[in-house]
């Protein structure tokens, strides 16, 4: 692949079918499917899956990694990693800070991303070859160069396990920063590091689906990333993501 636009329209084109559905729907499909420690399933998040599935698999051949139903096939080197609603507790309790996430994946290094914030009508994308863009406008990284004037962006994964030695240590590090936010999506904390609204996000325990999008769409604004898989599970990760300034 020379470029990834045609990948990119897709994705954009599955995202708007996407959020169509949780937007006109949200009565019908915010009930609570499961609810178990700090996770909550939403019919919403199995009907966006369904809608964005149904769509890639009939616009492109390569398998999907999705959230909901895990991979449809081999995922071989080039996949799509979907994430059909980031911030299903903002969701479900009208705090509109939550998202449709779309990567792609090409011989191991994320090459796209796609993130609907469907509450606000805004798209932000990215491609390895192109600038971040936001409603079609460039956006970059912001410039802050020292921790105690920085914004950190960072959360607590529902599926994390946080011993009392963890938490000593996120806290130890929360001080370092002027100001904290946890907003409860770690696509849209990705897509304020690339606008240059936060200056670094990082989680411990965080899914590949949550990010992927965001990590493609900081590295175009100007930023860097770097992630460590977890042993038992490959798709689970440690990320630092910032605006290449800290």
């Amino acid at each position: 692949m020379s470029n990834f636009n045609t990948e990119l329209n897709i994705a954009k084109e599955a995202s708007l079918i996407a959020s169509k559905i949780l937007i006109s729907n949200k009565e019908k499909f915010n009930k609570v499917l499961s609810d178990e420690g700090r996770d909550i399933k939403l019919k919403a998040d199995l009907e966006s899956e369904s809608a964005i599935r149904k769509y890639l698999e009939a616009n492109s051949e390569y398998p999907i990694l999705g959230e909901e139903s895990g991979a449809n096939m081999e995922l071989g080197n080039t996949f799509w990693v979907v994430d059909p609603l980031d911030g299903t507790s903002n969701y479900s309790r009208d705090f509109p800070i939550c998202c449709i996430s779309i990567a792609l994946i090409y011989n191991d290094e994320i090459v796209l991303g796609l993130i609907n914030d469907f509450n606000r009508d805004d798209i932000y994308e990215s491609t390895i070859n192109s600038k971040a863009m936001l409603n079609g406008f460039e956006i970059q990284v912001s410039s802050v160069k020292e921790t105690s004037k920085a914004t950190l962006a960072t959360g607590f994964p529902a599926k994390g396990n946080f011993d009392q030695n963890f938490i000593q240590g996120f806290s130890e590090n929360l001080l370092k920063w002027k100001k904290v936010r946890m907003i409860g999506s770690a696509a849209m904390s990705c897509a304020y590091v690339a606008s240059g609204q936060f200056d670094q996000y990082q989680e411990s325990g965080i899914f590949l689906w949550d990010v992927a999008a965001g990590l493609s769409l900081i590295r175009s604004a100007g930023g860097k990333f770097s992630y460590k898989r977890h042993k038992d599970d490959i798709f689970k990760l440690d990320v630092i993501a910032n605006n290449d300034s800290l």
